[in-house]
């Protein structure tokens, strides 16, 4: 019997700035080892002319271009749909590593033709070290995998935007990533992989997106990333984020996981950080304060996103991909 060919896949790499110059090489060396080899690398550069010059000089096997959209990750990755021609399109972060055994471990998971989408483990390197007060809870807001999401493959509702995987055909269906979200150099705006998920989804009922722990990779954290600053401005860009997809795709779909994870993984954190505090363990209640903190920040950047989503000429379904009708709200 004839095995069934693995599918193929482009990796699309989006970057726009010099200041992540090291941590973009490490990431292309990475692809090279890998076990399973792309098809294609694709870094796309987000309207930065000296870092597309740079990377031209210096990288040879890797297909280099302009972001051809509005300036942002959205964009920058919606050039890269574009010019993909593979099976299956993998996103990586410039500043996280693959572990060898990454594209292997996802694609293996495109056996099962239900399967639209597939995310991995996104691990922290912290460049000055996990603070005190920083639980893992809480390592969503630094773009990583947080505690209590799934120890083995499993459905989820959307996958990682450092580490995820789409068939193709699903991304380019779906529009692509819509571009009145995400984040715009250094804003950190996000959740256009959640919203582009639920659409996804929603037009294939019986369908599934899986997130696979063992597809790790390595996501570097600047020591900015790890202050009170960030954490709350962070916080409140979530809060934004959250509502404009829930203007989007509906209330319900765009916050069911997080309603879960509130009542159990951070109210669980909250009690266990109060209980360490009471037995003199250091840094429970640090870590228990920042947990009510970055609640109280996420809830108020959601009720400002609401205001923001019904101004009278603010448009949130914009098309993205050349043609493919534009999006429209969902109920």
């Amino acid at each position: 019997m004839t095995p069934i060919p693995s599918p193929s896949v482009t990796v699309i790499v989006c970057a726009y700035t010099s200041e992540r110059w090291g941590w973009l090489l490490d990431v292309l060396e990475s692809l090279r080892a890998q076990t399973c080899a792309p098809k294609d690398v694709l870094v796309v550069i987000d309207h930065n002319e000296e870092l597309f010059d740079l990377l031209t000089e210096t990288v040879d096997d890797v297909t280099i271009v302009r972001n051809t959209g509005p300036r942002g990750l959205s964009g920058a990755r919606n050039t890269g749909v574009g010019l993909a021609d593979s099976d299956i399109v993998a996103f990586l972060d410039d500043d996280a590593e693959a572990a060898p055994d990454w594209l292997e471990r996802i694609l293996a998971l495109y056996d099962d033709p239900e399967v639209l989408a597939v995310g991995g483990r996104v691990e922290p390197v912290w460049e000055a070290g996990r603070p005190r007060f920083f639980g893992e809870e809480l390592d969503w807001i630094v773009g990583c995998s947080h505690r209590g999401l799934p120890r083995v493959a499993s459905e989820v509702r959307n996958v990682i935007g450092a580490n995820m995987s789409f068939r193709l055909d699903v991304v380019r269906q779906a529009g692509g990533f819509n571009l009145a979200l995400g984040r715009r150099g250094s804003v950190p705006l996000g959740c256009e992989e959640t919203e582009i998920c639920i659409r996804s989804k929603m037009g294939s009922p019986g369908s599934r997106i899986v997130y696979e722990p063992a597809a790790l990779v390595r996501h570097h954290v600047p020591a900015y990333r790890g202050t009170v600053r960030y954490m709350l401005a962070r916080s409140w860009s979530e809060g934004i984020s959250k509502a404009q997809v829930a203007h989007i795709v509906g209330h319900k779909r765009a916050l069911g996981p997080e309603r879960r994870y509130i009542r159990n993984v951070l109210t669980r954190a909250f009690l266990t950080g109060i209980s360490d505090w009471s037995r003199g363990k250091p840094g429970g209640l640090s870590r228990a304060a920042a947990l009510v903190a970055v609640v109280a920040c996420t809830s108020a950047g959601y009720l400002r996103g609401r205001r923001m989503a019904h101004v009278p000429g603010r448009r949130l379904n914009q098309p993205a991909l050349a043609g493919v009708s534009p999006w429209r709200e969902v109920k």
